[in-house]
């Protein structure tokens, strides 16, 4: 897979992207990284990449040229704009969620778009990008942490980049509800004790304490994910 990351500030992924799985990823040759400085595609001696919105208005609005010329440059031969998704990070944009991180690790290429300041001109959302989307129902100051977050749960599922599939597979989300809570050593710690069913030795009475304690965190807390997911209930 090669995942190009359009942005400001392309120092903000590199410590990222070389530590823990993306790192070891990329060793492994499942992922290839290329970070896009946007200013590289502005022409005037200040490399502007913003500008005042049509309309008035407070703050600046990012403009559509470089964008356009940076995803350009992407492009094979022959070709207007790379193979792939076009994910603009937006506010504005649909949730991110595990199925997305599923649907996305699944293609050979993907592009992501950071914005900046106030917004991106809307022709980008409209005609550039494929498909527009948020962490959540908040505010950042770029798109940076959203494009990363995103990455990160995609490239973690591309076959071998973890070890331990299972461990994967009991992921909160992974299938549907919230995972179980999990403890280790030692047994006891300022009184606080481990639930004496995990010490049992009984795994299929583990199996079923974990299904119980997965059902009851996901009532408690995201019930929306058990009707989403009715298989669970």
């Amino acid at each position: 897979m090669r995942i190009n990351v359009v942005t400001l500030f392309p120092d903000f992924f590199r410590g990222p992207l070389g530590l823990s799985i993306p790192a070891r990823a990329a060793a492994a040759g499942l992922v290839r990284y290329n970070l896009v400085q946007l200013r590289d595609f502005t022409h005037d001696r200040h490399q502007t990449v913003d500008d005042l919105p049509y309309g008035g208005g407070a703050g600046m609005v990012m403009k559509p040229e470089p964008f356009w010329e940076a995803v350009a440059s992407l492009a094979p031969d022959g070709a207007d704009r790379p193979n792939g998704p076009i994910l603009l990070m937006s506010a504005r944009g649909r949730r991110f969620t595990h199925e997305d991180a599923v649907r996305l690790s699944l293609r050979e290429e993907l592009t992501f778009l950071c914005g900046h300041y106030k917004d991106v001109d809307h022709r980008v959302a409209e005609h550039l990008a494929t498909e527009e989307l948020s962490l959540g129902d908040f505010v950042l100051s770029g798109g940076e942490i959203p494009a990363l977050a995103m990455l990160d749960a995609v490239v973690r599922l591309l076959p071998g980049a973890i070890s331990d599939h299972e461990s994967a597979s009991t992921d909160s989300h992974y299938d549907g509800p919230l995972s179980a809570p999990s403890y280790t050593r030692p047994a006891e710690y300022r009184g606080l004790t481990v639930p004496g069913i995990l010490l049992s030795g009984d795994h299929a009475k583990i199996a079923a304490w974990r299904r119980e304690q997965a059902e009851r965190l996901t009532r408690e807390r995201r019930p929306e994910l058990l009707l989403e997911h009715p298989d669970h209930e």
